[in-house]
């Protein structure tokens, strides 16, 4: 007989962010993503202390899927970055840095949640309105009939991830191909609303990573002797394709959609099998030259299929049935009864391909929308992350079609931002409070630890010890090596702005990040003349950073504004 155990009450506790407990988690939590942040951010390695799989990463995905979170803040927290970043894919660790700083920063200013809610909001909208505006100074147009910002975004997003543990020449290349991967998704006559097919990505691990390429269409990995027995097609039409999404096994307990009538007295068995050669006699009738199956297709049904020269291939798996269905317009067929006409399509043509010591049966589609890239690293833990950085790539140039603009990166339109809002705080700080029932001191303390909050997400790319500037003229980051002298011709250590927009050489004064200056109008309505002779700028994703920018905001209200937190301890 179990033992009874009286109900314990539950926990409550008031004001959650005056436990000293509570503010040393925000802060070990704070350290770990921001000394993650960059492209010289350090690698963190999570693991089961009983064994088991080893993750080596800087990313904010894998970084806080592996984390177990306990008190209801960090929950809060974490759970709002993973909704951004399953939404968006990229700017993850930036929320979370900018998140915790807000928290950290106005926790020091003695004013109510109230007034600090509302007047962070107020802040938002004006980022956000700023950002989109066509005189915003850090914000530049994407032009899809050339290839250069396309590959600055995608490179910098590569860049930003150490443990892909990628050269020079590595990067370019695979950049390239992330980028000739996205393109080919893209319907050749799309007019209107687009529907963008799918990129691929097939592992080749203990390869170079210069040996990885991109090839239109789908790549299905068998064993050699598989392939040999494949017959070759040899025809001047598109080959017509049969998807089965269920068993053609002959498993009695698995007959798809439809069902099998069997006579008394006759062998469920062969009943079964019949079926299925019956199902094959269709297919040969119907000119089928290719039959793919999800799963398992019956022995005596292969053979049938081979002998009247049908390719069959089984054991697809339940990942390609999407893209053999976007690829070859087929419907997948459920059933062991009769095949509509309609739910048969076509690929171009096929072939077999070899890949280090991997075979593959490709199928070569009639409209490229579909294709496999095929990504090859060193190890294990130097793929996987590369993987996880072409996935959030071609996510990130996804919402650039939707939005064709993208932001200055490297910290730059951080620093902007933040001298922009200073500047508007300090000289027209009725047009954001407008009728509200702050006062302008309460704006002025608000506008500067968000502007700080700002300032140390900055601060977060440098890990050497070195410093870090801002220019007085475009309000953009400059970085200055630890074993810089203190007192010297700036021009001298510094080359180009952390987005690579801009030079030393031009006319500019610099002052220390977070150093006390008066406020001043960073320039406005970037040049395009001076984006088209920039070659090689680091750049953000416009739509990723202003959801960022928007979540971090609006986490930080959420936790500034709970005063209980109740604990259910049964």
């Amino acid at each position: 007989m179990s033992r009874l155990e009286a109900k314990k009450p539950s926990l409550c506790k008031s004001e959650p962010l005056t436990s000293e407990r509570v503010r040393t988690t925000l802060s070990v939590l704070k350290r770990m993503v921001t000394s993650c942040y960059g492209p010289s951010g350090r690698l963190k390695q999570l693991h089961n202390g009983f064994g088991g799989y080893v993750c080596t990463t800087s990313q904010s995905s894998a970084l806080l899927s592996h984390l177990l979170v306990t008190h209801p803040i960090l929950k809060i927290l974490t759970i709002s970055v993973q909704n951004h970043v399953s939404s968006f894919s990229d700017c993850g660790l930036f929320t979370a840095i900018l998140c915790c700083n807000l928290i950290e920063n106005v926790q020091r200013l003695g004013l109510t949640p109230t007034t600090v809610i509302r007047l962070n909001k107020h802040l938002l909208s004006l980022c956000i309105s700023y950002l989109k505006s066509e005189t915003c100074g850090c914000r530049i147009p994407v032009d899809f009939s050339s290839t250069q910002i396309l590959l600055c975004l995608v490179r910098s997003i590569l860049t930003s991830k150490p443990a892909c543990m990628l050269t020079r020449e590595e990067t370019e290349h695979v950049s390239a191909l992330i980028l000739r991967a996205f393109l080919l998704t893209i319907p050749e006559n799309a007019e209107g609303h687009i529907i963008l097919g799918k990129s691929l990505i097939v592992p080749l691990k203990d390869q170079r990573v210069i040996d990885s390429t991109v090839l239109p269409g789908i790549l299905i990995e068998m064993s050699e002797v598989q392939l040999m027995r494949l017959l070759p097609i040899k025809k001047s039409t598109a080959l017509k394709v049969a998807l089965f999404c269920t068993t053609l096994s002959g498993d009695i307990s698995d007959t798809g959609e439809g069902t099998v009538v069997v006579s008394y007295g006759v062998s469920l068995e062969n009943a079964v099998l019949d079926q299925l050669l019956k199902l094959g006699r269709q297919l040969v009738s119907d000119h089928v030259d290719l039959v793919l199956c999800q799963k398992v297709i019956h022995p005596s049904l292969k053979q049938f299929l081979n002998t009247h020269r049908v390719i069959a291939v089984d054991r697809i798996g339940v990942t390609l049935m999407e893209p053999l269905t976007k690829m070859t317009g087929t419907q997948p067929i459920g059933s062991l009864g009769s095949i509509s006409p309609n739910s048969y399509g076509s690929v171009k043509d096929v072939c077999t391909a070899k890949f280090g010591s991997k075979h593959f049966f490709h199928l070569i589609p009639n409209e490229a929308t579909i294709c496999s890239l095929l990504l090859c690293n060193r190890n294990d833990t130097a793929w996987d992350e590369l993987k996880l950085t072409c996935q959030t790539a071609l996510h990130v140039l996804q919402l650039t079609l939707k939005e064709p603009w993208a932001l200055l990166g490297g910290g730059c339109t951080e620093t902007h931002l933040a001298a922009y809002i200073r500047h508007k705080t300090h000289n027209d700080p009725k047009s954001i409070l407008k009728d509200d029932e702050c006062t302008q001191t309460e704006l002025q303390l608000i506008a500067e630890a968000f502007c700080s909050a700002l300032e140390s997400v900055v601060g977060s790319l440098e890990h050497d010890g070195g410093e870090i500037l801002t220019d007085m003229k475009y309000g953009h980051l400059w970085s200055v090596q630890a074993d810089s002298p203190c007192v010297a011709n700036w021009p001298d250590l510094l080359s180009h702005c952390g987005c690579g927009l801009y030079n030393s050489q031009e006319e500019l004064s610099w002052s220390f990040l977070r150093s006390t200056r008066h406020p001043f109008v960073p320039q406005t309505c970037l040049p395009l003349e001076a984006v088209g002779s920039a070659s090689n700028l680091t750049l953000d994703c416009l739509t990723a950073k202003l959801s960022g920018l928007q979540v971090a905001v609006e986490t930080a209200n959420l936790i500034l504004d709970l005063s209980y937190v109740i604990e259910d301890k049964n």
